[in-house]
């Protein structure tokens, strides 16, 4: 039986956007669900554009600041990777609790692309100042991301 849950995003303390995923895999850190796009319309960054159809498959951890979203097509092609930073995940009622840290990365489905995105968003945010070790934590995370993605294994053997 597939459980449906609600994936709750916030920023600043203010609910960003909520929508239902199925849950695919939970081992106790990385609970794992797939989503369809869930933004009204195409958003195009201009390096990739998420569109209706889109799928996500969405692994959060409970230990990690950060989450990593596999993007496909609705027939399957692999788009990349979009990895949000965040504060570690809480589950709690149905809900997946997301605290977006503003840092993103992107890294395209060949691995050629790998691009560090929203820095001057975390700068402005705030966050050294009024939580010096969460920004310290979101530095490290996008860091390790990006060292992962740029190393011969990539992102994908973090999935595994």
């Amino acid at each position: 039986m597939t459980e449906q849950l609600t994936v709750v995003l916030t920023k600043a303390g203010r609910t960003k956007i909520r929508y239902p995923a199925t849950r695919v895999a939970d081992d106790g850190d990385r609970i794992s669900v797939r989503a369809p796009w869930a933004a009204p319309g195409v958003r195009d960054f201009g390096f990739v554009r998420f569109e209706p159809g889109d799928v996500f498959v969405e692994h959060f951890w409970r230990t990690r600041w950060y989450a990593v979203k596999e993007v496909r097509t609705g027939d399957g092609v692999l788009k990349g990777w979009y990895c949000d930073v965040t504060r570690p995940v809480h589950i709690q009622s149905g809900e997946i609790l997301v605290e977006d840290l503003d840092l993103d990365l992107w890294v395209s489905a060949d691995g050629t692309t790998v691009l560090r995105l929203d820095e001057d968003e975390f700068a402005e945010s705030g966050l050294a100042t009024s939580d010096p070790e969460a920004a310290s934590q979101a530095v490290r995370a996008l860091d390790a991301l990006e060292e992962l993605a740029r190393s011969g294994s990539g992102l994908a053997s973090l999935l595994r």
